[in-house]
């Protein structure tokens, strides 16, 4: 009887002892050719976690980029105009448009819980102030260049943009790039640098659209809420400023004599403007911070277009030498993001 158990105890340690000896030979055998399936599945498993939509976020950033290079060529309609007092009225025909929006999708009692928070929180009312004067700033100096000799200093911070939020990508919030989305970056640097050596512009309006989008970016992700509401709060904040400009700039006299400009063109540029900003806004919160910041690159290529068919602009071979360069970029990363819309189905 005793031998037996011993036989029985021997039997199943020599089970077990085999047993492990067969997972250890496993893992020597399938450990390395598993590996690059875990290097494959761990983005899709890191997107899954943090809750993007690449399809979603990638169709609202280029639609956001198109309706902003029209924009561009919208602002003519606007004579006599200035680009103080278009900053003025997009904000003043913006604000109703994004309420509306708010309305429609069923957002208000998130917007009351905003406004509850910023009461409660003085970090959250603190933040909003900043990301609405951050906000405010791109929006004036967009409209204000193009009237000023300007527009090629904020072209490039437009170049510049994507490299700095694919940077803060990787060393702020820590994403992985991938080797497609390192050859989109080193291409588009290519072309920026030779706009920086053909031209030598570096001035504060470049460094205004390069780094004053980003911080925005950073700080919206921190507030924690729906970004179309703090889309809307950040418009009502810009409100008070936009009426006094109003009034004080003299435009009311001019609209007077313009009934098409106050009553068509100028609501028509705060729907444009809504739907535009608050698509844009949306694709950042959708997508990892790397592959908005490559998608960022759409945006300058449209505006090309639009300034060669619509404004007549000439396009020569200085320019080329910049703009092939981000244009190979644009199509590695249609390439990269039409990858993640498959992995994503």
């Amino acid at each position: 009887m005793r031998s037996r158990r011993r036989f029985r105890r021997l039997e199943s340690y020599s089970i077990a002892n085999s047993n492990d000896n067969a997972i250890t030979r496993v893992r020597e055998i399938y450990a390395p050719r598993l590996a690059p399936l875990l290097r494959f599945l761990i983005p899709i498993a890191r997107i899954a976690m943090n809750q993007y939509e690449p399809g979603r976020g990638i169709a609202l950033s280029v639609g956001a980029s198109a309706l902003f290079a029209l924009m561009s060529a919208y602002t003519l309609l606007l004579a006599p105009l200035d680009g103080l007092d278009i900053f003025a009225w997009r904000v003043i025909w913006t604000a109703p448009g994004a309420l509306a929006l708010l309305v429609l999708r069923k957002r208000a009692p998130q917007l009351r819980v905003l406004f509850a928070r910023m009461l409660s929180e003085p970090r959250t009312a603190l933040a909003l102030v900043a990301s609405a004067a951050l906000l405010g700033s791109q929006l004036w100096v967009f409209l204000w260049a193009p009237l000023h000799g300007r527009m090629l200093e904020v072209s490039l911070g437009y170049f510049l943009l994507p490299l700095i939020m694919v940077l803060v990508g990787r060393f702020y919030y820590h994403e992985r790039l991938e080797p497609l989305q390192w050859l989109a970056v080193a291409c588009a640097a290519v072309g920026v640098a030779h706009e920086l050596w053909a031209t030598h512009a570096f001035s504060w309006p470049t460094l205004l659209v390069a780094f004053g989008y980003p911080p925005y970016f950073v700080l919206r992700r921190k507030i924690h809420a729906d970004s179309l509401v703090i889309f809307a709060v950040e418009m009502l904040l810009l409100v008070p400023v936009a009426a006094i400009e109003v009034r004080a700039g003299g435009s009311l006299a001019l609209l007077d004599a313009h009934r098409l400009l106050a009553f068509v063109l100028l609501p028509g540029l705060g729907v444009l403007s809504t739907v535009a900003l608050a698509s844009y806004l949306k694709a950042s919160r959708l997508l990892p911070m790397a592959l908005f910041g490559i998608l960022g690159y759409v945006e300058p290529v449209l505006l090309v277009i639009v300034s060669v068919t619509l404004l007549g602009e000439h396009l020569g071979m200085r320019q080329l030498a910049t703009y092939v360069p981000i244009w190979i970029a644009v199509a590695l990363t249609a390439v990269h993001s039409a990858r993640l819309v498959r992995l994503g189905r």
